[in-house]
């Protein structure tokens, strides 16, 4: 069985088992939901939902970072997040603010987020480790090598798993170096980002997590709907398969990673997964874990 992650960062959930990121897309754009979370009220909606579903964590975000989308001002952003970070936070939410500017992250910390982010590892805004440091919050540094519209570009690697360790390592230092206890950092290998389908990169860092976890910190993994799974399921005409079809197969790569020792599962789709991260605990555990409090599903209401 493989070790399971280090233990959450101060403020957040730890029930014992891989935590369920829950995804609320406040823009038009999204590869995965095409806007439908842009207005404020159903965005606020939805977050609601995906904790009645067994969310431990919902994740907003302001701006999309799918292949070749470009960058909005930093006032639009804060217009589309802050106020549902805030109400969600209000009704007792445990939320996280998706973001790499840490203008938008200080006035989401401010409005209740209790973790940042950040898909860049704080290499898009030099000022995001000093907000890190100083305001204490659980910050997910990602590997990255770039914004979205040229990070395909720079997926060049002679061993993915080895190279994307190594630069994980040095910005998590850099990081510690600029203030930031490491205890409030999680790290995330960037599944999709700057990483090749066609050359198996994200199955790679996935078959390889145990190296990941040498690094002393929680793994999250946001593989839900992204690109190497359509393609993986392509037709048999090689067409990939549409994010939307690959639900199911996001719920089967939760469950490995959670048996894998994740911490988290960033999803779009909670229900199963909150399910399948039930089954990858006991089947870790072969049961020895389990109770009645234990057994019976998260959320507001159950389900």
């Amino acid at each position: 069985m493989s070790p399971r992650s280090t233990a959450a960062p101060p403020g957040l959930p730890d029930p014992g088992r891989c935590l369920v990121m829950g995804v609320v897309n406040v823009t038009p754009d999204s590869f995965s939901d095409g806007g439908r979370w842009f207005d404020h009220g159903r965005a606020v909606e939805h977050g609601l939902r995906l904790v009645e579903e067994g969310a431990d964590i919902v994740d907003v975000g302001g701006e999309t970072t799918k292949p070749g989308a470009q960058r909005v001002p930093e006032d639009e952003e804060l217009r589309r997040v802050g106020p549902v970070v805030r109400e969600l936070a209000r009704q007792g939410v445990t939320v996280s603010v998706d973001t790499m500017r840490a203008e938008v992250a200080d006035a989401a910390v401010q409005a209740g987020a209790l973790l940042v982010n950040d898909v860049s590892g704080g290499m898009a805004d030099p000022e995001m480790a000093r907000l890190v440091a100083r305001t204490g919050v659980a910050y997910v540094l990602m590997h990255w090598r770039g914004h979205s519209h040229d990070m395909q570009t720079r997926a060049v690697y002679t061993d993915v798993v080895q190279e994307v360790h190594d630069e994980l390592q040095k910005r998590m230092e850099a990081m510690v170096g600029e203030g930031v206890d490491p205890a409030q950092i999680v790290l995330d290998p960037g599944l999709g980002f700057a990483k090749r389908p066609e050359q198996g990169h994200n199955w790679a860092l996935l078959a390889h997590l145990d190296r990941f976890h040498e690094l002393g910190r929680p793994l999250l993994i946001g593989g839900s709907r992204k690109r190497f799974l359509g393609r993986l399921l392509s037709d048999a005409e090689g067409e990939p398969r549409d994010f939307t079809d690959c639900d199911a197969a996001t719920v089967a790569l939760t469950a490995l990673a959670a048996e894998r020792g994740a911490w988290c599962a960033r999803v779009h789709d909670v229900a199963p997964n909150a399910d399948a991260v039930r089954v990858a605990q006991a089947w870790r555990s072969g049961g020895e874990d389990l109770d009645e409090g234990r057994a019976r599903p998260v959320g507001r209401g159950g389900r």
